[in-house]
């Protein structure tokens, strides 16, 4: 979960610097890739998750 908030802070920084720095557009696109690859990733660690927990009794 760590890694995940990780990326998104840093495509949320990078998308930061990319947007107000117009010179720096390539930063912009960089940020958006880092997001999509991070929400894809959460989306399958997430959906396979469930089966690894055990029930503590």
């Amino acid at each position: 979960m760590s890694l995940f908030l990780f990326l998104i802070l840093v495509a949320v920084v990078l998308g930061i610097i990319g947007v107000a720095a117009h010179s720096l557009f390539y930063l912009l696109v960089i940020g958006v890739v880092v997001l999509v690859v991070d929400l894809v990733y959460a989306a399958m660690r997430f959906r396979r998750g469930g089966r690894k927990h055990r029930i503590a009794r």
